[in-house]
This record gives C-alpha cells, structure tokens and sequence, in this order.
C-alpha cells in the first residue's frame, strides 16, 4: 500500500538542528549518514506499497509468478517509491523543519544536504525506471515514471499546499503498485487491477485522514489545508464512513466478476465489516464531541493498515483454494 517552477507557501524554516549547524557532511559517521539516506526513501510506507504489489503477482499469475520477476519487480518498485519520497521531502523541506512529526528528518536535522537530496530522489527515479524498462517491461517502467512525476509534482507541488482535497488525488499515485504488480506478470491491464486500484484510492483518505486529526496542529501551523485543520471532526469523520462504505463495497466486485473465489470474498467481508465498525465508531464519537484521547482516531488509522495486508494477502492466497 503509498510507490514522492515549485509553488511552495512561504514558511519561515526554523534553524536546523546541531548535526546540521555545525557539522559537514563528511565529518558525520558513515553509518548515521547510511541510516539517512535510507531514510529519505520512507522505508515504512514503501513496505507498504510493496504489500500491495506481490499479491496482485500472484492473483495475475493465478498461481506463483517467477521469483526473479517478483524481486526485481519489488526491486524497482522501492527504488521508485524511495525516489518519489525523498524529492518529496526535497520539497518539503521547510514545513519539516517546523511540525513535531517531521523534525527529526534528514534535511531538517542536517545529516543530508538539500543538494544531495536532490541529487538522490533524481537518481533513483532514472534508475528504477531503467531497470523496469530493461528487466521486467516498458509497460510497467512508464507505470512506475507515471506514479514517481504524479505524487513529487500533482500532490507535493500543486496539491498539497492549496486544497482539502489534496490526499484523495494525490493519492492516486499510492494505487499505481497494484497495476505495476499485474503488468509487470502481463504486459498488459485489465479490470482486476483496475478495481484494486480503486479499492486504494477509496482506501486512502479514511487511511490518512486519523493521522491528519491527530496531528491537525501540526498541519494548521505550516498552512497545510489537510481536511481535519478546515473542518470539524464531525464533516471529516462523515467522510470517512462515505470512503469507508464505498472502498469495501467497491472490494467485493472481484468475485462477481470471476478473478477472485470464496476465500477472498469471507476475508473482504469480515475486514470490511471491523472496518465499517471502526469507522462508524469514530464518526459516533465525533458527534458526541469527544476530543483528545477520546476520540481514538488513531484506532482507524492502525486497523486500515491492518486490513489491507490482510485483503491483499487473500488476493495471494485465493488462487490456491479455488
């Protein structure tokens, strides 16, 4: 689950921290500057998108595709997503430096320059596209370039900053490794991954949008529109039951439709059900005004990570009951 001329809101960065203030890079230790490079790509959420890209391998392959297409596909898929993450904080650079949850990261703190950040986020870009050209198929390199040009310049450079709006189209490029996944076994499309697609897309906002009232302060500092900093909790909870409701409803049309069989369909509906409770749960709370630690938004935030690994790993396995 996602493979991130600037218009940027004018933020005053505040001074990075000591490593950056009084230290150059070369006199930092190897493996802190190792750490921070690997950093910038945002390991945990391309484990993510990777969690996301081998089942539908698997469902295209209807059985085990090869292993060595599925490395080199996982491969390429991170060098990607990595490349996409760290122009993204390339970006973001100076609202990093003034929210709580980002202070911490590599160009805030100074371990890795602007420059070399740049430099990195391009490099990967152009290396996890040729390495999709050339060892799995052009079809799914443009794929990869599509989703890589989608999340640094649509959402980070022109969504992000300006509308409430901006995680549910930028998310799209969160859905492009379930059709990275199935091309890269076909060469081809079809309405199987195009549903998994939309089943992410419905995904992301309730996914993302518990984080965002958690850290709402944050948001609202640096002038970043997400929907919980211009909205009452009770619009962004309705929201999320909307997205909710239309996600699971929308990951129950792979049975109709033949590619997936019973298993798949008894795991969509009982994590869709928890799901659909989690989330009218939340919205329940939102009405009677509960704040703080009452709201327990961040209980929805958990389970939806939860439960796309688990629908994706039905998708896997499904083949192998039918």
């Amino acid at each position: 689950m996602s493979l991130s001329g600037v218009c940027v809101t004018a933020v005053e960065s505040r001074p990075a921290g000591v490593l950056g203030a009084s230290q150059s890079p070369v006199h930092r230790p190897f493996g802190a500057r190792v750490k921070a490079f690997v950093a910038l790509t945002k390991p945990r959420i391309i484990e993510l998108l990777l969690i996301t890209t081998v089942p539908v391998m698997f469902l295209a392959q209807r059985g085990v595709p090869d292993l060595t297409l599925v490395l080199v596909t996982c491969v390429g898929g991170y060098l990607s997503a990595g490349g996409a993450n760290a122009l993204n904080m390339y970006i973001d650079r100076d609202i990093d430096a003034l929210m709580d949850r980002t202070s911490q990261r590599p160009l805030v703190t100074g371990m890795v320059s602007p420059r070399e950040c740049l430099a990195f986020g391009i490099t990967l870009a152009v290396v996890s596209t040729l390495l999709f050209g050339f060892a799995v198929n052009w079809l799914s390199a443009w794929l990869s370039l599509g989703a890589l040009l989608f999340y640094v310049v649509v959402y980070t450079m022109l969504l992000k900053r300006r509308t409430a709006q901006n995680i549910v189209w930028g998310g799209i490029a969160g859905c492009m490794p379930v059709l990275i996944g199935w091309s890269a076994v076909t060469d081809s499309l079809s309405w199987a991954p195009l549903i998994l697609f939309l089943v992410i897309f419905f995904w992301t906002p309730p996914h993302y949008w518990p984080l965002s009232m958690k850290v709402k302060e944050d948001y609202a500092r640096v002038g970043v529109p997400m929907l919980p900093v211009i909205a009452s909790n009770k619009v962004v909870a309705r929201q999320i039951v909307i997205y909710s409701w239309v996600m699971v409803l929308v990951s129950l049309l792979l049975t109709p439709l033949g590619y997936t069989g019973w298993f798949y369909t008894a795991v969509a509906l009982a994590a869709g059900g928890w799901w659909l409770w989690e989330a009218h749960a939340l919205q329940n709370r939102a009405k009677a005004e509960a704040t703080g630690g009452k709201l327990k938004e961040m209980r929805l935030f958990h389970w939806s990570i939860t439960y796309v690994s688990l629908l994706f790993v039905a998708i896997a396995v499904d083949p192998f009951l039918r």
